[in-house]
């Protein structure tokens, strides 16, 4: 039986009899692995945008962190801001 390559470099090549493109005796499961961890750090990503959940790499029980560090974070850009625009307009007043 003969087959069609399609994509030499990547071990690709057509069954004309079938019709179906396959692979020429390499496996993709490391390929399919490394895809399967990107997917949990997207979803992970993903998780933060929403302040609820988990991260992947923390400790139990940490559940809603995100929520708290953003509201710290807001607290202390806000706190930063006032005090220069405070200056500014102190230093205007003299």
């Amino acid at each position: 039986m003969a087959y069609i390559q399609v994509l030499p470099e990547f071990g690709l090549v057509a069954d004309p009899i079938v019709g179906l493109v396959t692979t020429a005796g390499i496996s993709y499961t490391p390929v399919l692995e490394q895809v399967a961890e990107l997917e949990k750090i997207t979803d992970d990503l993903v998780g933060m945008l929403s302040a609820e959940g988990n991260f992947l790499a923390s400790f139990p029980n940490r559940e809603g962190v995100l929520k708290i560090a953003g509201g710290v974070t807001a607290f202390w850009y806000g706190m930063a801001i006032g005090l220069l625009v405070a200056g500014v307009v102190v230093l205007g007043l003299l």
